[in-house]
């Protein structure tokens, strides 16, 4: 808006002092009135102003920009930071105020996970069937996205909609599951786990889908040699390599799979059999979690219960401790300049996402029971199952991301060199800074990303103990004594936003 307003107080006041006549820059006043060298100097000097602004706002942009979704996101701040009713509170004003906004889903999830960990879990559904249905929604209506894709082009990735990624709409459902499961709704909560199933064996094709469209985009654009060009450069290669070296050496699941929903679905088609089909899906799901976690002896531990049960071995009383703990990654951004040198274009650059994790979370938890203590043990790491998530879609979004960075380009182009033609070099001046300034100001990172997820879910599991009670203990000595409910089969589940945190505590019976 500053910048909008500057051009505006330049062009007023060269309205008043010149026009643009057939011969370039000429004299607004009559005849006479100014000399014509004096009306040269004039001109001059205001184009060495215009070159000193342009360098002004071409710094300034390009060290403060727009600001991102991280950047605006209060909601993160307050959950990081432990505050999670008033974390929970800016979410809901968010996603209420968003409701029809591009943002609605994003909003919709954060609000949903938020309220689901101050324990009002039918509002924290609520939410999470809101973001349902404008993901499905989306989905449905190809016609929608291929509109706002033609708009993104001169602009950016960040204002297209939302949409949901696939592993938003695990992690949707799989919350959904444990909701229902913590207000004792335990049927609700078996067509949730299968959703979730689901979406994991649809995300692969759907992926696949996504890079060929977006090349197709590319190579049917009318400026695809000049989007080639910028794709097979060498130097812009290397400089995106620098998107992922932070993924280096992670250990990744497979395309799509959370180990934790898979995991949960174990248990509770363990727990929940309804004939020896769902003991049979439970033995595969756990045997699945086994070989993504081969070192936790506690799914190895029910994938032999499983097992027992298809034999006809009942269930002792068992106690779980799941433990949520940590910050999900959040997006940055790095600016690279893309080759399409041409004349008459100040600036040529566009912004990509990059991951960056958050280190400050507690590592496990102690779980003391029946005179022994046992540590909570590593099921699925957010960090790659997002990590994952992000180097399959970054081929579409550099792709996507050049195409708009080409198309702003040869749009500057155009304009400038029209405006030079038609108002001489100051003319020229001027339109170059309007458009090196518009390019600046859109030339920002998709940064949306559900930042409330955990980094890490764990598990332990204890024989429950005879008086029903277990202790937690954290890293640095805090003890929390909690005592089990009724049931067979019971699930303490614990959460922690950072190393120092308090934890939050809750409990459902599994069976």
């Amino acid at each position: 808006m500053v910048f909008a307003k500057l051009l505006s107080m330049i062009s007023v006041a060269l309205t008043v002092r010149y026009h643009v006549g057939p011969a370039g820059l000429q004299q607004s006043c009559p005849p006479g009135r100014l000399p014509r060298r004096e009306v040269a100097g004039r001109a001059n000097q205001l184009a060495r102003v215009c070159r000193s602004l342009l360098l002004l706002l071409t710094t300034a942009l390009l060290a403060t920009g727009c600001q991102t979704y991280q950047q605006q996101n209060k909601v993160v701040r307050y959950w990081q930071q432990g505050d999670l009713p008033r974390a929970a509170s800016e979410a809901t004003a968010k996603a209420d105020k968003n409701a029809g906004h591009k943002d609605a889903i994003i909003w919709r999830l954060e609000q949903g996970s938020a309220l689901r960990a101050v324990g009002r879990y039918q509002d924290s559904n609520t939410a999470f069937d809101q973001a349902q249905a404008r993901i499905d929604d989306y989905a449905q209506q190809a016609k929608v996205r291929l509109g706002q894709e033609s708009a993104a082009m001169l602009s950016n990735q960040a204002n297209l909609a939302y949409e949901g990624r696939a592993y938003d709409g695990i992690m949707l459902n799989t919350y959904e599951a444990l909701n229902y499961l913590a207000l004792g709704e335990r049927d609700k909560a078996r067509p949730e786990l299968i959703n979730a199933y689901l979406r994991q064996q649809d995300a692969v094709a759907a992926n696949k889908k996504r890079i060929q469209e977006a090349q197709e985009d590319a190579e049917q654009s009318k400026d695809s040699a000049a989007i080639a060009r910028a794709q097979q450069d060498p130097g812009l290669q290397a400089q995106l390599a620098g998107t992922t070296t932070n993924l280096d050496g992670m250990r990744f699941y497979g395309d799509y799979v959370n180990p934790f929903t898979v995991y949960l679905d174990g248990l509770y088609f363990m727990a929940n059999a309804a004939d020896v089909s769902d003991l049979e899906r439970s033995r595969k799901s756990l045997s699945r979690v086994v070989s993504f976690a081969p070192d936790n002896v506690y799914v190895k531990q029910d994938l032999a219960a499983a097992e027992g049960l298809i034999r006809g071995q009942p269930l002792p009383p068992t106690t779980y401790v799941i433990f949520e703990t940590g910050c999900a990654p959040q997006r940055g951004q790095i600016r690279i300049d893309i080759p399409i040198i041409v004349s008459r274009v100040s600036y040529v650059g566009a912004a990509f996402p990059k991951l960056e994790f958050n280190n400050n979370y507690m590592p496990f938890l102690t779980v003391s029971a029946n005179g022994a203590n046992t540590s909570t043990m590593l099921v699925a790491s957010m960090d790659a199952v997002i990590g994952q998530d992000f180097k399959n879609e970054l081929p579409v979004i550099i792709t996507k991301t050049i195409i708009a960075t080409v198309v702003k380009g040869v749009a500057a182009y155009a304009a400038n060199s029209a405006a030079e033609n038609a108002g001489g070099d100051l003319g020229g001046l001027l339109t170059q800074l309007g458009t090196a300034v518009y390019q600046m100001a859109v030339n920002i990172a998709d940064t949306r990303t559900w930042s409330t997820l955990p980094k890490q879910f764990q598990v332990a599991r204890v024989p429950t103990p005879p008086n029903r009670t277990i202790d937690l203990i954290t890293p640095a000595g805090m003890k929390t004594t909690v005592t089990i409910g009724p049931g067979n089969v019971n699930v303490v589940y614990v959460k922690s936003i950072n190393e120092f945190s308090p934890l939050l505590i809750s409990q459902f019976t599994l069976k």
